[in-house]
């Protein structure tokens, strides 16, 4: 029969073993925690701090928003209307020395949690994307495709939709978008860069993700939806009829062949449709600057 001492005192070396265990598992989590947290920021979702006034009144200077990285590794191209976050193509920001970042400053940039020095980020708001034809003269409005935008419900109070700079028409490249900042009036955007390679617009293969909601702080909660305007079913059907109308010009020529060349031609006329077909099959593609 054991005493009551040696009882105690097994009791006390199994409860020191179990805290070494868990102070021996606390790197473990931490790294697993960080892995997780790499993994999300690279693949999922990262957090954007907004430095600047250029997306007011939707986005405020120091809003922290939330930008969906996963659906573009899907293929998912940028639409009108969305809010996104591209890398700068070159040009677009002043070249500003910064500080150094600490040991703990370039962990917390590396899982996300704080923007990298080295990153130079925008956020604007796709107007146009490849194939489109975008424009603004005078006090606006602006078109898509011929089509006038009702902007109200997104451009900042006393903005015209044009602001400073009228613009266009500019035929926005396949694999490109046109982008502007709800403040017309304090927003370096594709207007203001229309000297650059690429006439003001970005290449989609610049674009980080779409900003999908207003994470921070608590009192500015709120998804970022894309306005009705850039519902409306003419902004592509003035697209989709391009290749139609290719088609039907090459369609005409040879209805006039055949008139000139008369009824003798019956044989050739039962196999000629083939060219009109092939010329309604053409797709073209501005390439990519």
């Amino acid at each position: 029969m054991g005493r009551p001492w040696d009882e105690e005192a097994s009791g006390s070396v199994k409860k020191a073993k179990k805290q070494r265990g868990f102070w021996q598992e606390v790197p473990i989590l931490i790294g697993i925690a960080l892995l997780l947290a790499l993994l999300i920021k690279t693949f999922l979702v990262q957090a954007f701090s907004i430095p600047s006034d250029s997306m007011q009144d939707t986005l405020q200077r120091g809003d922290r928003v939330l930008v969906d990285k996963l659906t573009p590794w899907f293929g998912s191209e940028p639409q009108r209307g969305e809010v996104v976050v591209f890398h700068d193509p070159g040009g677009w920001l002043n070249e500003t020395p910064t500080p150094e970042p600490n040991a703990v400053q370039k962990v917390l940039s590396a899982i996300g949690l704080m923007p990298s020095a080295e990153e130079k980020d925008l956020i604007k708001r796709v107007i146009a994307v490849g194939g489109d034809t975008v424009e603004c003269h005078g006090t606006g409005p602006v078109k898509v495709n011929g089509k006038a935008l009702k902007e109200d419900s997104y451009l900042f109070p006393g903005n015209t939709p044009c602001g400073d700079k009228p613009f266009g028409p500019v035929k926005v490249p396949e694999g490109r978008i046109w982008v502007m900042g709800d403040h017309r009036q304090n927003s370096q955007d594709s207007r203001y860069h229309m000297n650059l390679q690429g006439n003001g617009t970005v290449a989609t293969k610049q674009v980080v993700g779409r900003a999908f909601t207003i994470a921070w702080p608590i009192n500015r909660w709120s998804w970022l939806p894309v306005p009705d305007t850039f519902d409306q079913p003419a902004l592509n059907a003035a697209v989709a009829a391009t290749p139609a109308a290719l088609g039907l010009a090459g369609a005409v020529p040879i209805a006039v062949r055949r008139r000139r060349r008369g009824p003798r031609q019956t044989t050739e006329d039962t196999a000629s449709p083939a060219s009109p077909a092939r010329g309604g099959g053409l797709d073209a593609r501005d390439d990519e600057l």
